[in-house]
């Protein structure tokens, strides 16, 4: 029996199986396997027809090629059910995409090369016998090959599957040395397997192939999982919007496996089906008397199609089958625009809000921007907008993205607060639960439903603007004052100008609490006087670091009091001083959701202050090393926080900013657990006899890379350092340096990491901490990428890029050599 027939024969055999084995009762399995064991002979009859056996298929050898023509030939199945060439691309003439489409529906294409681009017209595709598949264009430059995926194997034949499977092999006989379902695109097949960090990409949009913004991919711990993609925004939330939850062993996924009668399910080692994406009471067709197939939307859904293998009408579509029902508005549609979703169709539309519009005409799925001044740039070179709020009818947003919080406040209040507030984009008020919550510019997560009760309003532009709005406003009172003035005796005059004078002094203090002296283009600027009421005289001391003190305080009044953390800094170099404005406006332009915000400063005399966001949930070190040991989960959701939180500043920041002092005190926690950086941009402003690049030691013990004690260049790779230091800690839960440890090997942290990983002993490192050892494989994995920072050459160390890619297992991490000057950066 030929090639194809015996793959398809023993996944139809398996997959039958392990449905019977995992059946939890009897009389459960009384009816069902009888259906299965008829689909099975009617498949094995399919299978062994001679029309679509290996025996018959057309061998096409070394040396045949297509063109990209109109009407143009392809190579087709046995039973003429896909093709293999150039499709036309869309409604251009002259461009094609090399691709596998139904043959009978020539619309329906599952697979493509060249990463979707396509190519012009007189392009070709060879099959050749070292590189296999070549793309080609009219000038004969190569496009596209499958050379490293052949691994020095020479080709012989191509064929085209009947399961839609184009495959290269040696000789006629042996195994695939290339095929395509082992680079799937958009699109999975009855048969196709996809193993450990094999993916679906979904397209940019439905007329653009090239990879697009979500992911199905099966994770190297065994999840398997539905994420965004868009690492290159750095708003973007990273977190998977499903997952099979298959990591945890014996459980754990090796598999995606999609078999021929159209189950798809997550395989543990053993071939036994721990996830089924199909629920069992789904009706599944035949696949005897309809095509399958499940793809991912260039809107993030995961959905399974059937269509009729013999029909006559040219209107009969795909139908839909299954699909994975998730909130997919709150990651479908761009930033800054509302997702409607259509829970008959499964499909999604998005539109862009009042006073609003398409970044890209083109795409209608992508993002929207502001039709007037962003509030975020309001004030900027002297021009002020003016605001009004535009309700969002049956519309509701993500709390989870929240930015700031309020209880217990009316509606007024609510929409007062965010025309005041300056990063305020949306406001959101739940009259039963009397509850406010403000999101910023680039909000995402907007979801119009008729069913939704909650009130959103829009802040926009109402095309009003202003280039001194307060002192007009100052000339408007004092012209009214000097009209009564004149119009009154001597005496009177006096009196009242003396009242009127005590009056406006009062005004202007109570108003330097409320708002800042001056504005800048990112950060206010405070007087010393208005920080030290806020604090209280500095009343409340919230900690002490390298860099100064940090006091809590109030700004505002009324309904409108926001909490804040200011910090006094002890010392500030010469040099630095005279930037001192520049560089704290550099620091407040990072917006980033694992940075904490920059509010404003103070440079009064020899006073320099930094206002910053308080968080009220304190600092990574009050939740790692207090008297309960979070979650396993929680860390894990801590460590990816703070690592984009440093590859914003590393990379993604207009100003490449090295942070100097990564380490627990700095990183804080806000209102749901979400890791933030703290003291970013400050080492800059500091005292040190030193340069730009070479520098005497900063930092905190334990967390120092080595390059600081031999005075070395510094670099991005000291955070990397820090970072991987700050990775064991939340692994373990225990501080880098316990000198008071009963055992002298375990005082060193990055020592003892580094004997229990080598000598298999990660159960001790996190001591027994049963929900890390459950889910073994990532453990192993963050301990990892820890030493792979902490390597003593800097060069050796990974980006903050790479090692996000790896703590969320987009990248594999390779077995570490031994850092071998751990301690000379700790002791």
């Amino acid at each position: 029996m030929g090639m194809v027939v015996l793959d398809s024969l023993y996944l139809y055999l398996a997959s039958s199986f392990y449905w019977f084995k995992n059946q939890k009762s009897l009389f459960l399995t009384m009816v069902k396997p009888l259906s299965y064991i008829f689909s099975f002979f009617t498949a094995l009859i399919l299978l062994l027809s001679p029309s679509i056996s290996a025996q018959s298929r057309s061998n096409i050898p070394v040396g045949n090629s297509l063109s990209a023509i109109i009407n143009g030939s392809s190579w087709l199945s046995p039973s003429g059910d896909f093709a293999f060439g150039f499709h036309q691309y869309l409604n251009h003439t002259n461009l094609f995409l090399l691709a596998i489409w139904y043959a009978k529906i020539p619309d329906t294409i599952v697979w493509f090369a060249n990463e979707g681009n396509p190519v012009p017209q007189g392009s070709s595709v060879t099959i050749t016998t070292d590189e296999g598949l070549i793309l080609s264009n009219p000038q004969g430059s190569n496009l596209w090959n499958t050379s490293s995926d052949l691994n020095g194997n020479v080709v012989s034949y191509g064929f085209m599957s009947d399961t839609g499977n184009m495959i290269l092999t040696s000789s006629s006989d042996s195994n695939p040395v290339w095929q395509s379902f082992e680079h799937p695109t958009d699109t999975l097949l009855p048969t196709q397997v996809m193993n450990i960090e094999g993916a679906v990409d979904s397209r940019l949009s439905e007329t653009n192939f090239t990879k697009g913004r979500y992911q199905l991919r099966l994770q190297t711990d065994g999840n398997a999982v539905l994420h965004v993609m868009d690492q290159t925004i750095y708003w973007a939330d990273t977190r998977p919007y499903f997952a099979s939850n298959t990591w945890n062993p014996p459980n754990q996924g090796k598999q995606v496996i999609y078999n021929v009668s159209g189950q798809m399910y997550v395989a543990a080692e053993n071939g036994t089906a721990v996830y089924n994406f199909i629920p069992e009471d789904t009706v599944i067709v035949s696949s005897r008397d309809y095509y399958q197939r499940v793809t991912l939307s260039f809107y993030g859904l995961l959905t399974w199609y059937y269509h009729p293998r013999n029909f006559t009408n040219n209107e009969v579509g795909w139908s839909k089958m299954y699909s994975i029902i998730v909130n997919i508005c709150n990651v479908g549609c761009g930033f800054n625009s509302i997702c409607s979703y259509d829970d008959v169709a499964h499909s999604i539309s998005c539109d862009c809000p009042s006073h609003y519009s398409l970044v890209d005409p083109t795409d209608k799925y992508g993002s929207c921007k502001p039709d007037f001044q962003l509030s975020e740039d309001d004030g900027k070179d002297g021009v002020f907008v003016e605001y009004n709020l535009v309700r969002l009818q049956n519309t509701k947003f993500d709390s989870d993205k929240c930015d700031k919080r309020f209880e217990g406040i009316t509606e007024e209040q609510c929409k007062s607060s965010c025309l005041g507030d300056r990063f305020c984009a949306v406001a959101t008020w739940v009259g039963d639960k009397d509850t406010c919550c403000k999101y910023k510019p680039l909000f995402s997560g907007g979801n119009h439903d008729r069913k939704v009760s909650e009130t959103a309003w829009l802040k926009v532009g109402n095309g009003t603007y202003s280039t001194a709005p307060l002192i007009t406003k100052e000339k408007t009172k004092l012209n009214t004052v000097v009209s009564v003035l004149l119009g009154g005796s001597v005496f009177v005059n006096l009196g009242l100008l003396m009242v009127g004078f005590f009056f406006i002094y009062r005004k202007k203090q109570l108003r330097s609490v409320k708002q800042p002296r001056k504005e800048y283009d990112n950060v206010h600027c405070f007087s010393y006087k208005v920080l030290e009421e806020a604090t209280d005289g500095f009343k409340e001391e919230l900690g002490r670091g390298a860099f100064g003190a940090v006091y809590k305080g109030v700004i505002g009044a009324g309904n409108y009091l926001t909490f804040v953390a200011v910090k006094k800094l002890d010392r500030i170099s010469n040099n630095a001083d005279k930037e001192f404005e520049t560089e704290v406006n550099t620091i407040g332009k990072t917006h980033h959701k694992n940075l904490v915000r920059l509010v404003g400063f103070c440079k009064e005399g020899d006073q320099r202050l930094l206002v910053y966001e308080f968080m009220r949930n304190g600092s990574l070190a009050d939740f790692l090393f207090g008297d309960h040991r979070p979650s396993w989960e929680a860390r894990i959701k801590t460590s990816e926080g703070i690592a984009r939180g440093l590859l914003y500043l590393h990379e993604e920041c207009s100003t490449q900013i090295i942070h100097c002092d990564i380490k627990p005190q700095n990183i804080l926690l806000d209102d749901h657990q979400n890791a933030l950086i703290a003291d970013f941009g400050i080492a800059k402003l500091m005292a040190q006899n030193q340069t730009h690049t070479t520098t005497a030691i900063r930092g905190t013990k334990g967390y120092v890379a080595p390059e600081w004690f031999k005075n070395k260049p510094v670099t991005l790779k000291v955070d990397v350092y820090s970072f991987g230091v700050i990775l064991l800690e939340i692994i373990c839960c225990r501080r880098s340096v316990c000198m008071d440890r009963i055992e002298e090997e375990e005082a060193i942290l990055t020592d003892w990491a580094f004997d229990c990983y080598f000598s298999n002993r990660l159960d001790q490192l996190v001591n027994d901490d049963i929900e890390a050892i459950s889910d073994i494989i990532r453990l192993k994995r963050f301990v990892k990428i820890s030493l792979w920072c902490i390597q003593e050459d800097p060069s050796l160390r990974p980006s903050m890029r790479a090692v996000t890619q790896m703590l969320e297992g987009l990248v594999e991490v390779p077995a570490p050599p031994c850092p071998t000057s751990i301690a000379s950066g700790t002791r």
